[in-house]
């Protein structure tokens, strides 16, 4: 198993480029089964995730092509309907399979998605949205079995909370359907609108993404296309809650500004101070930041619940207390008990957590449990006296291309091994 050494109080100085999004790479790699034909997919992330994705395309019949962060997937030639339990349970984002899979084929047979440990992440949302598509959903002990009995139709989709997944399932499965489809109380994250933006670049009708309500006017076919994804706006912040918790000044290039305007406005809070200029972002902190006070995750365009990992770790060396309110998901301060054994003062109740700030962390023999928590338990190794050792990588190249990379150039003295 492989594991980071970090040597920390390194001072991050440096720029570096972000990564292609996860978030965005994952419903467009699913949406892509719609295509009959060839789809080019540039700045795609080599993660995981993206792997078990590719082998997911390859199974039901795609021919796949990963290099240099260009995919090429031509999904001419779908041949099946099934996905088996060893592909679905290695990552959330599988569920997309369904939706695009009912459009294509007409029917899909699948089990339960797998993914980090975050607390319940239902997917009855994603199940009412197909239904209300002319979907027939079925569950044989675990094993959901869909058809399509009389067609897809358009459908009026009104979701109780703006989930990401449901949202991006529903967009998916209505581009295929005969008809209109209102999806009301979408979620409204930028990378709904770049999956808005693959579709239509194949010739959906797909319109109002980003806002709450998206309507799709279905159409019989799609086409390849070429696409670039749009920066990861959730490694973005973790690099400069990095650069926050080292005193740090570091550029990010490739980034979309506007998309991490919850993150930046907290971190000129904390007393940083943050330049862009296009899609460059220079990040200038203070010795020692100010605590963050009451930190909200929400949906977009609130504080992301993704961020929250590392911001915590961030604000456990600031000078102050700060408020950490758990708003998405319940079991989401994993990363809570390496901090507390690097020295960290956090008190969890519930879904929320206290930070009061300390001079200074130590470095400790931690293993990540989850995603995010392995970015936040590298954010508090750079800022720790000594040396800590990070178990657990296997979560965090599920999200972040090459970290160890990114902060070396960035000045952090970090190594897998």
């Amino acid at each position: 198993m492989s594991r980071l050494i970090i040597n920390g109080l390194k001072r991050l100085n440096g720029s570096a480029k972000v990564q292609g999004s996860k978030n965005s790479s994952l419903p467009i790699l699913s949406a892509a089964v719609l295509c009959s034909g060839e789809s080019v997919i540039h700045n795609c992330p080599d993660l995981s995730d993206v792997r078990a994705a590719i082998n997911i395309l390859r199974f039901v019949g795609c021919k796949v092509e990963f290099s240099g962060g260009t995919l090429v997937c031509d999904s001419s030639n779908i041949r099946s309907c099934h996905i088996p339990d060893s592909l679905m349970r290695e990552m959330r984002s599988s569920i997309l399979f369904l939706g695009a899979l009912l459009a294509r084929l007409g029917e899909a047979e699948m089990c339960l998605p797998g993914g980090c440990e975050i607390g319940p992440r239902p997917i009855d949302l994603h199940l009412k949205a197909l239904e209300e598509l002319g979907a027939d959903i079925r569950d044989d002990h675990g094993v959901f079995r869909c058809t399509v009995p009389n067609g897809l139709h358009g459908g009026k989709i009104a979701l109780s909370f703006p989930s990401v997944g449901a949202t991006e399932n529903a967009m998916i499965c209505a581009s295929l359907a005969d008809g209109t489809t209102i999806i009301s109380n979408a979620a409204r994250e930028p990378e709904i609108t770049d999956l808005a933006d693959f579709l239509n670049s194949c010739g959906a009708n797909v319109y109002g993404a980003g806002d709450g309500t998206i309507v799709v006017d279905g159409v019989s076919r799609l086409h390849g296309t070429s696409h670039t994804i749009i920066p990861d706006r959730i490694a973005a912040a973790t690099w400069l809650s990095c650069a926050a918790a080292t005193a740090g000044r570091i550029t990010l290039h490739d980034v979309i500004p506007s998309h991490l305007a919850a993150v930046t406005a907290l971190l000129e809070d904390c007393g940083c101070t943050v330049y862009t200029a296009g899609t460059s972002m220079t990040v200038n902190c203070p010795r020692r930041i100010n605590a963050p006070g009451v930190v909200r995750t929400m949906p977009y365009p609130g504080f992301p619940t993704d961020a929250q990992a590392p911001i915590m770790s961030m604000a456990a060396v600031s000078r102050g207390t700060s408020l950490f309110i758990e708003n998405i998901f319940e079991n989401r301060y994993h990363h809570v008990n390496g901090l507390l054994r690097m020295g960290a003062n956090i008190k969890v109740e519930g879904r929320a957590a206290v930070v009061q700030g300390v001079p200074l962390l130590h470095g400790a023999q931690v293993s990540a449990l989850d995603l995010r928590g392995a970015a936040a338990l590298i954010t508090a190794a750079l800022a720790a006296e000594g040396t800590t050792v990070i178990n657990g990588l296997l979560y965090l190249d599920r999200g972040y291309e090459s970290p160890e990379e990114v902060l070396s150039r960035l000045g952090a003295d970090v190594k897998r091994v």
